[in-house]
């Protein structure tokens, strides 16, 4: 009997903790962990200058670009704009650049730093609502 009164009580504190918290993911998968929004993007994997994306949208608040290269040539991505600038690492074939930063609405521009890569095309606007 006693066995039984044990279980109940690990029940009876076990059933509200198991509902406590959520998915407050609602964005299709696009959030990332800290809070923000993650936004995916890929270098041409031919080698051509050009991302997959020309354009993306966001939230305000802290976006991500995360962005795979599966080309031989390395790249990077980049977002500057309304006084914001960051760089993400550059990277050879495999890796992944990210650039995070804290943005307000308006529009950005993002490319690729690597010379000569933004002249030829790999680039893109990134609209913030």
């Amino acid at each position: 009997m006693r066995a039984l009164s044990v279980i109940a009580l690990l029940c009876a504190f076990a059933i509200p903790i198991a509902g406590c918290g959520g998915d407050d993911d609602d964005d299709g998968g696009s959030s990332g962990g800290g809070g923000g929004q993650t936004l995916k993007i890929a270098a041409d994997p031919s080698g051509a200058s050009k991302f997959d994306k020309s354009s993306l949208t966001a939230k305000a608040g802290k976006v991500t670009i995360v962005m795979d290269n599966p080309s031989d040539l390395p790249h990077a991505v980049e977002v500057e704009g309304k006084g914001v600038e960051v760089s993400g690492e550059t990277v050879t074939k495999g890796g992944v650049s990210k650039a995070s930063a804290e943005l307000k609405p308006g529009e950005y521009e993002f490319y690729c730093p690597v010379n000569g890569h933004k002249d030829a095309g790999m680039e893109g606007t990134l609209t913030v609502n």
